[in-house]
């Protein structure tokens, strides 16, 4: 049996993009955003958890990752900023006839989901966040262990060099295997990293983090915007997160003054490591949504 069993797999035209989207199951609306360098297939044992327990849940493949198309890089990056792929999904949503819906997103996809939370507080009923803090709050703590281990996010940033080093042996930098993804899975994942347009769009998304996207959440800091709706903060117990911030969770009180959460037993992938206890827990979050 392949992943996304009974899901429905189809293009869906927003504005300048086409994403892939595949959607399954009936009851409350769940949406569901991958991270780097991962397409919506990461969550494809979760998605079918979720099914199973009464929900429609909708995964896309951001707006150039995966098999979704993206527009052509801009001088400041703003065509694969957060707010622009969160208006991609809320229009996704809404084409599948859903103007309200609960929402996860990790790794690059929490940053996209506290986006669309902020920008369009009437269309979310509830926002889980994974393995991860508001962009801007990581930048402001960016100190020489932060630089060490997540390095990445600046020499991203640095024009044309990254495409070539990566671009020299796309496997060897990104890594991965089918242990935990699954065979279907790792093959989706691997055709998305050795496809060049890809790999630029992914690489515009942390360009666009240094800078449009910080901007947008140093002006909701101004403003004193918040997340309204009841908000789970989940981080991977493996990860790295409670080492460069003590109690992450700290982090997105101010951000979001509702929420809850604690450590997931997983490395950082934790749909892929350990997808039965973070798709509970979604559930239990998500079941008055």
């Amino acid at each position: 049996m392949g992943i996304f069993e009974g899901f429905v797999d189809e293009r869906i035209a927003v504005e300048d993009v086409v994403l892939r989207v595949r959607h399954g199951g009936e009851g409350t609306p769940v949406l569901l955003v991958h991270g780097h360098p991962r397409t919506g297939a990461t969550w494809h044992d979760v998605a079918a958890r979720l099914v199973s327990a009464g929900f429609s849940v909708v995964c896309p493949d951001m707006r150039g990752y995966g098999q979704s198309t993206a527009p052509s890089p801009l001088p400041d990056h703003s065509q694969q900023s957060k707010r622009a792929v969160a208006s991609d999904l809320v229009q996704v949503m809404r084409a599948l006839g859903h103007d309200t819906f609960a929402l996860a997103g990790h790794d690059r996809g929490c940053y996209v989901a506290l986006r669309l939370a902020l920008d369009h507080p009437h269309a979310v009923t509830r926002l889980a966040v994974l393995d991860g803090v508001p962009i801007s709050e990581a930048l402001a703590r960016a100190d020489a262990e932060f630089a060490r281990r997540w390095y990445h996010w600046f020499f991203f940033a640095v024009p044309e060099k990254p495409e070539r080093a990566i671009g020299a042996d796309p496997q060897g930098w990104y890594g991965g295997t089918a242990d935990h993804m699954g065979e279907e899975a790792f093959a989706e994942y691997r055709a998305a990293i050795m496809d060049p347009d890809t790999r630029l769009a992914m690489l515009e998304d942390y360009r666009a983090g240094l800078g449009v996207d910080r901007d947008h959440e140093l002006g909701d800091r101004d403003e004193g915007r918040t997340v309204e709706c009841p908000t789970l903060f989940l981080w991977s117990a493996r990860d790295d997160l409670e080492d460069l911030y003590g109690d992450p969770l700290e982090i997105w009180r101010s951000w979001a003054p509702t929420v809850t959460g604690h450590n997931v037993d997983s490395g950082h992938h934790m749909a892929e490591e350990n997808p039965g206890a973070l798709a509970a827990e979604l559930a239990r979050f998500f079941a008055d949504a």
